[in-house]
């Protein structure tokens, strides 16, 4: 009998034993499985970004990259020279929406020497008037052609954004006496492609890419022989002095941010189709975890 209770008493000190290391394995596992989620320890963070459709998809997948290292991430919609003032006076940490050279040429040049510039996030962006390819003109050269289709107008976007800016120049630059640019904000311009596109009727909008648009529909850039839109463009990161020290493991990422025009543009589309940005967003980093590997590789 003794020896029965020896047995058993042995063999249950075993089986807690297998149990307290089954359960340290697991928290263990745990605590591997969520690192990454410990590395920002809930310290602030705030990117500013330029209410362009491109801009929000951006801004909202770098802000989910950091969210998931544990920051306590905020993502703040300004105008165009509020963003680089607010990254320039140290209130806002960075932002992954400068287009140069052109686009925001005159933001750079104010405020250069106050922000710290990490390096292209995107290549081969661009800027100039865009119509749908089902209309007979190819140059904004031709657009008096069609002056009376179009009333003369112009669908811009915000006052003061550096499209807007370009395409009030071509009209001094092609003599397009009586033109106009009717400045009003990317949702609405997009809003009046679609629905004149849906009708076939003429329109010429200011437009870039990467943009949703251009999945969407059937468009085409007017030539601009007097570059009066510049040549292609590029976006840009700008962090805040400082910031290095301060979070070098958002340093980092910002640092090492970069994909390509059809991961953005996929982003933007599912927006465009309903998705709020943080889940479509939360939706490519989770499909493309090599590349968000990339931006996270050194961070500890």
């Amino acid at each position: 009998m003794l020896k029965m209770w020896k047995t058993l008493g042995l063999v249950s000190i075993l089986s807690l034993g297998l149990l307290l290391a089954a359960c340290g394995d697991s928290d263990e596992g745990n605590g591997d499985e969520g690192g990454d989620s410990q590395v920002g320890d809930g310290e602030s963070v705030e990117l500013v970004y330029v209410e362009w459709d491109s801009e929000i998809a951006s801004t909202h997948v770098v802000g989910k990259v950091l969210e998931d290292l544990g920051y306590d991430v905020s993502l703040t919609p300004l105008d165009n020279a509020v963003m680089w003032e607010s990254v320039a006076n140290g209130e806002a940490d960075g932002m992954v929406s400068a287009w140069l050279p052109a686009t925001h040429a005159s933001q750079f040049e104010e405020n250069k020497d106050s922000v710290v510039d990490l390096g292209e996030n995107l290549e081969g962006a661009k800027i100039g008037l865009v119509v749908p390819e089902y209309m007979d003109i190819n140059s904004i050269e031709e657009l008096p052609d069609v002056a009376d289709e179009l009333g003369q107008k112009i669908t811009g976007i915000e006052a003061g954004a550096g499209v807007v800016s370009s395409a009030e120049n071509s009209i001094e630059d092609y003599g397009l006496d009586g033109w106009e640019v009717q400045t009003s904000s990317s949702g609405a311009m997009a809003t009046a492609l679609g629905e004149a596109i849906n009708n076939e009727e003429p329109i010429v909008v200011t437009g870039w890419t990467p943009h949703w648009k251009f999945a969407e529909y059937d468009l085409k850039y007017l030539e601009d022989p007097e570059g009066s839109f510049g040549e292609a463009e590029v976006i840009k990161t700008m962090v805040r002095e400082g910031l290095e020290e301060d979070l070098p493991n958002v340093y980092t990422v910002l640092d090492q941010f970069n994909w390509e025009t059809e991961d953005m543009e996929s982003v933007m589309l599912d927006i465009q189709n309903g998705a709020d940005p943080a889940d479509a967003a939360a939706t490519w980093v989770e499909e493309n975890e090599d590349k968000v590997s990339e931006w996270t590789e050194g961070v500890e």
